[in-house]
């Protein structure tokens, strides 16, 4: 059975919160660790979600790199939705570039994040509930 839109939004951005959460776990961990590089997870593509008169949908472009854009730096993304961090604040001479403020910043966010997309879920389940008569309470 398949979930209503909504729901599977829902779901879907609290697995891409999950797996932000651990990446900035990840970070937090390695803030000591020479070299390491800040990663960071792509937003969730909800492209498949939006549709034009039923028939139509729009799609992420989808970028392969080609030697030449590798030669002038450009980096393919960790696993699926994981990446390098763009939006970096400093770099230590050691090459790290994790800032724990920033990370504890992200941090927060992210809880924010999943706090309304968990009030999201509940409301739409006792809508639910509501609907098929069983009580709009729990």
């Amino acid at each position: 059975m398949d979930l209503p839109p909504l729901l599977n939004g829902i779901r879907r951005q609290m697995q891409t919160l999950s797996e932000r959460q651990r990446a900035i776990s990840q970070n937090i961990a390695n803030s000591e660790t020479p070299g390491y590089k800040s990663r960071a997870v792509a937003d969730a593509d909800f492209s498949d979600l939006v549709r034009s008169n039923g028939s139509v949908t729009v799609a992420k472009p989808r970028v392969e790199l080609t030697t030449a854009m590798k030669g002038l730096g450009a980096r393919q993304p960790i696993g699926n939705s994981l990446m390098l961090d763009r939006d970096i604040s400093e770099t230590k001479p050691d090459g790290n570039n994790v800032t724990l403020e920033d990370q504890l910043l992200r941090m927060s966010e992210t809880q924010a994040d999943f706090t309304a997309m968990t009030n999201l879920y509940r409301k739409q389940i006792q809508l639910l509930k509501t609907a098929l008569g069983k009580g709009g309470n729990g």
